[in-house]
């Protein structure tokens, strides 16, 4: 990471063309707008000092860097669309108190700032602002009422059955071990025949359609990675083969998924669990060997995915400007209500004949 000094300034004064230009196109005001107008005391430089050095090249304003990232976030957008937005739009270039004319910044400054922010436990440092930000003026307390709900993210890789994850696990495994122990793997086993069962990704298209067949396989593919894992976990073997990310992902699978028992004649037999032999809990067991957090999760009787649920928080109560507006609003309909009920009985009385009796 290249050495930069931090000259603090915090955002700039808006050009007063710049301002013109922006009321006139937004005259009721923009969020990119309403955020500098009423955040820009969170976006100043101060609390980012300790992420830059006191000597080398000034780099770019962390407040400024903090505000786009917020903005960038807001509307889903990546790090070359933040940046031509710094570029080409005019609400952007008031937020950040820009020159129309200004020609913005590189779009690899944006993942540079965050990388440099992680390394410094510098993360939070925006969200703990805006926070103090917002309970000073109110607008959030502690006790307040809030409201939780998940939602589903489907993980970036291919959905897999048993059969597909138990062969694709061994094959993540030699591809590791292929280049991080290519001698060791070759004394192990049969680089040939593993090369052309294990040589394109295993995929059920490919599998026989025979379950018998199919059931065969699976078994190949059991005594494949109990023998990778044996071999691993051999005491001549270095313990680094061991650690290697792909190499522990097997082992896990060919637990999850196979029993090994002894026959009759005392020989150890690898097969496919089922439901007598016991599986792990939905939340243990493994959907990929390249995603070791993805999980097979349903949601209702119709949402189905192999991913993660993201759980959103965010609080409900209600400000007392706007109980005492709503109440207000209560009583005027409450009035208007009582005055038509009012003249309708009115109306109706004033045609009714007298009674003489």
């Amino acid at each position: 990471m290249s050495v930069l000094s931090l000259q603090p300034k915090g955002l700039p004064p808006v050009p007063e063309q710049t301002v013109r230009t922006a009321r006139a196109a937004f005259p009721k005001g923009s969020l990119p707008m309403r955020v500098r107008d009423h955040l820009a005391s969170v976006f100043v430089d101060e609390p980012f000092a300790e992420a830059f050095g006191v000597r080398g090249a000034p780099g770019y304003s962390p407040g400024v860097l903090a505000l786009v990232t917020v903005l960038q976030f807001a509307e889903d957008l990546t790090d070359r669309q933040a940046a031509d937005a710094v570029r080409d739009r005019l609400s952007w270039k008031y937020a950040i108190g820009a020159e129309l004319a200004d020609a913005g910044f590189d779009h690899t400054v944006l993942p540079r700032f965050r990388v440099r922010l992680a390394g410094q436990g510098l993360e939070r440092m925006v969200f703990d602002r805006l926070l103090e930000h917002c309970r000073e003026a109110g607008l959030v307390a502690a006790g307040g009422k809030q409201r939780t709900d998940s939602t589903h993210v489907i993980s970036a890789v291919r959905d897999l059955n048993r059969l597909e994850l138990a062969g694709e696990s061994v094959r993540a495994a030699l591809e590791a071990l292929a280049v991080a122990a290519p001698s060791w793997l070759a004394g192990r086993i049969d680089v040939v025949e593993f090369a052309e069962r294990y040589g394109p990704r295993v995929d059920g298209w490919r599998m026989p359609s025979s379950q018998t067949k199919r059931e065969r396989l699976a078994q190949v593919f059991g005594q494949d990675a109990l023998a990778l894992c044996r071999a691993a976990w051999a005491a001549g073997t270095p313990v680094w083969i061991r650690e290697i990310e792909a190499v522990g992902l097997l082992r896990q699978v060919l637990v999850q998924t196979y029993i090994v028992r002894s026959d009759a004649r005392g020989r150890q037999v690898i097969r496919k669990r089922d439901a007598d032999d016991g599986v792990p809990p939905g939340q243990l067991r493994l959907a990929s060997p390249y995603d070791a957090d993805a999980r097979w999760a349903a949601k209702g009787e119709d949402l189905f995915w192999m991913g993660y649920k993201v759980h959103l928080t965010e609080t409900c109560g209600t400000l007392p400007e706007a109980e005492a507006e709503a109440e207000a609003e209560a009583e005027a309909e409450a009035e208007a209500e009582a005055e038509a009920e009012a003249e309708a009985g009115a109306g109706a009385g004033a045609g009714m004949m007298p009674n003489r009796i």
